[in-house]
């Protein structure tokens, strides 16, 4: 793992529990770091949409592979 980028393993957790989880996370990620969570819930996507236009974070890409969503953040540099 790259000092550049942070993994949050949130497969099989219902939201809101990825996006308190990733917000705990981001407390420890320097500014302009990356997140990468993995999540499986379907309103995930939706649920790091909206915590990103509420926190200023940068929502960088969402994909999805099978059942499982990549939501790459770029943590705000004032947050």
């Amino acid at each position: 793992m790259s000092d550049d980028l942070t993994i949050l393993d949130a497969t099989g957790l219902r939201c809101p529990l990825p996006v308190l989880r990733a917000r705990k996370m981001l407390k420890d990620v320097d500014p302009g770091k990356l997140l990468d969570v993995f999540a499986t819930d379907t309103a995930a996507p939706a649920d790091f949409e909206a915590f990103c236009r509420e926190t200023g974070h940068a929502l960088v890409n969402i994909e999805q592979v099978g059942e499982i969503f990549q939501i790459r953040l770029r943590k705000a540099e004032t947050g």
